[in-house]
């Protein structure tokens, strides 16, 4: 892996206070661009529905894979978004600066539009135009829904297979997608993949550009952004694998990785439809957030990478260490828990849902006596985790759903106040989802596996193959099926439901349905 030198710090710094004071102010721009070749190459994105809102998407860059390809110039992109798939019934249109300093992203917040109801959105600058996208606002506040169907997903590894499962999801009937995470893989090519990287592990912002560049590349991905709404957040590999706030996974001193941070956390901004509240202030960026949909679901939406104190006794399966009882350490930072458990004490929603990253319910991977934890996950911070476990026991939000991603398998959880105790009241349910590609073809069960879930009678069910989760939600109850596909180092794979959990509204815990 390539170190970033002080040298290239000082400069990036020294650039970036050149722009700000004077590059950005003076920027030409260009009302009628031109282009050699199609600037949409990356495609369109919908994301973060409100009941009058919705964020609208797309990046100019005709050599995707080579910085974009743009000059540095602002251009003008014109937006149109209608009540109809022909863009005939047009309800609201504009003009959005494409700027440099964004990688020539476009993130269009349109407000003023009817709750609950489906929209269509185009892009066109010059002489070209994008495809036309489909989104669809949240119902209004006091609205309790009659149903709410979504899917989410996580860890799409490129050079681990193709991204079949999206070819399938675009079939469903979603009102939205909730993405957990591992968008891209920052390292270099492997060897005997399906297919390779651009180029060595990832540092620069214009690495990071070109990453997401190579990942939109996929047809797949793409259809699915046109034809749903995202919710999204991030994990480690959109910056660095199992980093923690300012801890890089290798040796790395702390300002040159802030640098690193810095660039992965501006082309994350740049390539997801998310509002400008969350553009990046160096190597910060808000991201955790609320969105409500009408009185049926609240979805908290978590960071557990940005705020939390480093993996306490190294990052594999360990016994509990010293560290891992620290009262200080946390997985979500003092600010973001407050928010959440503020934010669950106060919801009036039916369900109320978790979606964050990686493992909340305790897990012993060790077989027979001897316990195992894994120290990237909740279990490696006990004193958070027993805090929003007793929080959910005491205060009893009404059903708590936890979404997870990160393990590259699918689980179904029951979480609990006390795991040591089998009589133990069930709290809530998470729901784990599988990778769309990361970890190659899988296998409904692993060695591994038969022989640690004993250990653990509150996991409900697990699967090794790849995929992601439909979720159909009611007033009434929720189901989860679990979408797998049997390969993915080949295209063409066909699709079937692994397994159907449902909860009720009011009994805490998983049935199968």
């Amino acid at each position: 892996m390539r170190s970033i030198s002080r040298r290239e710090i000082l400069q990036y710094a020294s650039a970036l206070m050149a722009w700000s004071a004077a590059g950005a102010c003076r920027a030409r721009i260009v009302t009628t661009p031109k282009f050699a070749a199609n600037p949409f190459t990356l495609g369109i994105a919908s994301g973060d529905p409100l009941p009058d809102g919705i964020v609208l998407w797309t990046r100019l860059a005709p050599e995707p894979l080579a910085g974009g390809g743009m000059p540095a110039e602002a251009v003008d992109v014109k937006w149109e978004l209608a009540a109809d798939d022909r863009m005939k019934q047009v309800v609201r249109r504009g003009t959005a600066q494409a700027r440099p300093e964004l990688g020539h992203a476009v993130h269009v917040d349109v407000r003023g539009l009817e709750p609950g109801r489906p929209y269509f959105y185009r892009f066109n600058a010059g002489a070209h135009a994008t495809a036309i996208g489909r989104t669809k606002t949240a119902p209004a506040a006091n609205v309790m829904a009659d149903k709410l169907r979504l899917a989410f997903a996580s860890c799409q590894h490129w050079e681990q297979g193709y991204f079949t499962a999206y070819d399938h999801m675009v079939r469903e009937d979603l009102d939205l997608v909730v993405h957990l995470g591992d968008y891209i893989y920052e390292g270099g090519p492997r060897p005997n993949t399906v297919r390779a990287h651009n180029g060595p592990e990832i540092m620069t912002l214009d690495d990071y550009r070109n990453r997401y560049a190579l990942y939109r590349g996929d047809a797949m991905l793409r259809a699915a952004h046109e034809a749903f709404p995202f919710i999204v957040t991030w994990d480690d590999h959109e910056v660095d694998n199992d980093y923690a706030d300012d801890h890089p996974e290798d040796d790395q001193t702390r300002d040159a990785f802030l640098t690193r941070r810095a660039h992965a956390y501006q082309a994350y901004f740049e390539h997801m439809p998310l509002r400008a509240a969350a553009r990046p202030k160096a190597s910060s960026m808000q991201l955790y957030r609320r969105l409500a949909f009408g009185q049926l679901a609240d979805f908290l939406v978590l960071d557990t990478r940005q705020y939390r104190t480093d993996q306490p006794c190294g990052k594999n399966r360990a016994p509990l260490c010293e560290g891992a009882l620290d009262p200080k350490g946390t997985i979500l930072g003092a600010a973001q828990e407050r928010w959440m458990t503020d934010a669950l004490d106060t919801s009036p929603s039916r369900w109320n849902v978790i979606a964050q990253q990686v493992l909340m319910a305790e897990v012993d991977f060790a077989p027979g006596p001897d316990r195992q934890y894994s120290m990237d996950k909740w279990d490696a911070y006990q004193a958070c985790s027993r805090r929003v476990h007793k929080f959910l026991a005491e205060r009893k939000p009404s059903n708590p759903i936890v979404l997870t991603g990160d393990i590259h398998t699918s689980w179904v959880n029951d979480l609990k106040a006390d795991y040591r105790d089998a009589k133990s009241e069930i709290i809530g349910t998470e729901f784990v989802g599988t990778s769309i590609t990361s970890g190659g073809d899988g296998q409904p069960m692993t060695p591994a596996a038969e022989a640690f879930l004993p250990e653990n009678p509150h996991v409900r069910f697990y699967n090794a193959q790849r995929g992601y989760v439909s979720c159909t939600v009611t007033p009434t109850r929720w189901q989860s099926d679990y979408r797998i596909v049997p390969f993915v180092r080949k295209p063409g794979a066909p699709i079937e439901t692994a397994g159907s959990f449902v909860v009720e509204h009011g009994k805490p815990g998983a049935q199968r349905a």
